[in-house]
């Protein structure tokens, strides 16, 4: 199909919501690739602040294009293509790694700096971390394959040391769940604890896998880090509190939301880092000598009222250990 039929096509660039002179821009843009239905206000606001450490301000001398996939990962691919015709000066990935992963497929040359769980090289999303080569950099928040589930099986046994049968929720349509699942069926022999695997890709599955793990008689449960599972906090936080069931989840939003215990990197140091990445490359660098960043601050965070509501007493060592209690 030649160009102009393209266009054609898809009704006139001029008619895509937010479109942008690709010849002569008036500011640099921005392509911002979600593979979810939003951003949380407090991690957005961080990515702009990266931003604005740089030099750059959202609507003064930078615009950002964004693009939500609302979790239809078939949607990606074109969304990121359409970046790249509209020829911005860098896409910003986050949420799932299948966002990165798609904007890589689309381009060999526009720079993105991605922001997902996994493991960047096993992703083949970058040759190193250090020496990332090719137009691709970012921030991994170590979720998957660096042990955090295990981490998160750690603590339930603090929290739940009774406990003999763990249930691991993971998302089959993110790539890195069986990366997850390994770590924390290894973690799970050295606390000799049985786990359950239940799958949920939808909402309605979310429903059908708390009933399930309660069939199987699961005493706790450990939600796999994953934007999904993020994006239906208050669904997971409910569920949590109707069975009456301790759940660990990998980000604080969920804690928020009134679930009970989460662990992981502080996102908003993640999404600042992204900014000033992005930053960075509109003011000439390269993403190949940008290494790719691993956040080292985590957080625990404890929601007490929802521990009242379970019945739960959380552990004092545990309490002291907390970045946040939420009471």
């Amino acid at each position: 199909m030649k160009r102009r039929e393209f266009i054609a096509l898809l009704g006139g660039a001029a008619a895509w919501p937010g479109a942008v002179d690709a010849q002569q821009p008036a500011v640099p843009v921005i392509g911002y690739l979600a593979d979810g239905l939003s951003i949380p206000d407090s991690r957005l606001a961080a990515f702009r602040r990266g931003l604005k450490e740089t030099g750059y301000v959202e609507g003064q001398n930078v615009a950002i294009e964004y693009r939500w996939a609302g979790f239809q990962a078939d949607r990606l691919l074109p969304l990121a293509t359409d970046l790249v015709h509209q020829k911005v000066a860098v896409i910003v990935t986050e949420g799932m790694d299948t966002a990165a992963v798609a904007a890589k497929v689309a381009t060999t040359t526009t720079p993105i700096v991605f922001q997902g769980g996994g493991d960047p090289i096993r992703l083949g999303l970058v040759a190193s971390l250090p020496r990332p080569g090719g137009n691709v950099t970012g921030v991994t928040n170590l979720s998957t394959g660096t042990g955090m589930g295990a981490k998160r099986v750690g603590l339930l046994n603090e929290l739940v040391p009774t406990a003999t049968t763990i249930a691991l929720l993971v998302n089959p349509n993110t790539p890195t769940f069986e990366i997850e699942i390994e770590e924390v069926q290894a973690a799970s022999r050295s606390f000799r604890k049985n786990i359950i695997v239940i799958k949920a890709g939808t909402e309605r599955e979310i429903d059908t896998s708390f009933a399930a793990l309660i069939q199987q008689k699961a005493e706790a449960l450990s939600v796999a880090a994953d934007r999904f599972f993020v994006e239906r906090r208050d669904q997971l936080a409910a569920l949590g509190l109707l069975h009456k069931i301790p759940v660990i989840y990998s980000s604080r939003n969920l804690v928020d939301a009134g679930g009970l215990i989460s662990y992981g990197a502080d996102l908003s140091e993640v999404y600042r880092h992204v900014g000033i990445y992005a930053g960075k490359i509109l003011k000439g660098a390269k993403p190949a000598d940008l290494p790719v960043v691993q956040p080292t601050k985590f957080e625990l965070v404890i929601n007490l009222k929802t521990a009242k509501a379970l019945g739960l007493t959380i552990p004092a060592t545990l309490l002291a250990r907390a970045d946040e209690v939420i009471e």
